[in-house]
């Protein structure tokens, strides 16, 4: 179903009726450049988060949690696409499948089915429990982006020695391009499992930390710390990259260039949204 099928713009086809696209998790780091992407198109695009609104006044806003399934059952009615851009997946499975039969679009990682890190087999549960569920469906699976490799990066680096897992690599992406594609699918047909989308460069860990260091300012020794375990061979052994996919052209320094002359903090919502207190709903 790959190829041509994702420029078929759904929202175009059926006597010009504009699809009504619902983005889980629309205000965070991925949402909201899905968000953006869904309305340049012309989408009719609802977001739904826990709480924070998203960032522009013109998108439909409803409340719910994916964790519980609160409000989830209002969120999938009468929407046409499921952009979930946060897991796990199966109260939304369950809601769309009570609503009729929505594309479900679902963002994962490169590597879920060769690491057996916790996280990773969480989100590979969620891909199988998409793919049997019935619904028509795409999963995009990403190399980590730039913003986790940076946070990572700022935390080690508070330290006055710098302490890196030995032997990794990665093949950090840019979230907004990565956002790019995962809009398109969404609104286009639906096609299994897309072709995974990684970043531009594989680079060893300790490369990247000292090109951080070297654009924020800082000296530290660097040492590196063999960790045990499957997981962590699985990731030595390039589980999580994807070579053959690097589709990305944003390179870490240039991200990094752009947050610096910002003066932005990489997940500084996202970390403060989890922070956050949320206050109970009120029984009666």
């Amino acid at each position: 179903m790959a190829g041509s099928c994702h420029i078929r713009l759904r929202y175009l086809v059926h006597k010009g009726v504009t699809t009504r696209t619902l983005v889980i998790g629309g205000t965070g780091t991925l949402g909201r450049i899905v968000v953006d992407h869904l309305l340049t198109a012309g989408a009719d695009v609802r977001v739904l988060s826990r709480g924070r609104r998203p960032h522009h006044p013109d998108v439909e806003h409803v409340t719910g949690n994916v964790r519980s399934g609160e409000g989830l059952d209002a969120a999938v009615t009468g929407v046409d696409t499921i952009a979930a851009c946060v897991d796990p997946a199966q109260h939304l499975v369950a809601a769309a499948k009570r609503a009729g039969s929505p594309h479900l679009v679902y963002i994962s990682i490169v590597g879920v089915d060769r690491v057996p890190f916790p996280y990773y087999r969480r989100k590979l549960a969620d891909e199988q429990l998409i793919a049997e569920s019935g619904l028509p469906w795409t999963v995009l699976r990403a190399t980590q982006f730039h913003d986790l490799i940076a946070l990572i990066m700022r935390m080690l680096a508070k330290s006055p020695v710098m302490t890196l897992p030995a032997g990794l690599r990665d093949q950090p992406v840019d979230v907004r391009e990565v956002g790019q594609r995962f809009a398109r699918l969404a609104l286009g047909e639906p096609a299994g499992r897309a072709p995974d989308f990684a970043g531009p460069e594989v680079r060893t860990m300790d490369d990247l930390a000292r090109s951080y260091l070297s654009m924020v300012g800082k000296r530290r020794p660097i040492m590196p710390v063999w960790l045990p375990g499957k997981a962590f061979r699985a990731f030595r052994a390039g589980g999580h990259l994807a070579p053959g996919h690097a589709a990305g052209t944003i390179t870490f320094e240039q991200y990094m260039s752009e947050q610096l002359a910002a003066g932005r903090v990489p997940y500084r919502d996202a970390i403060n949204d989890y922070l956050r207190p949320h206050r109970p709903k009120e029984t009666r």
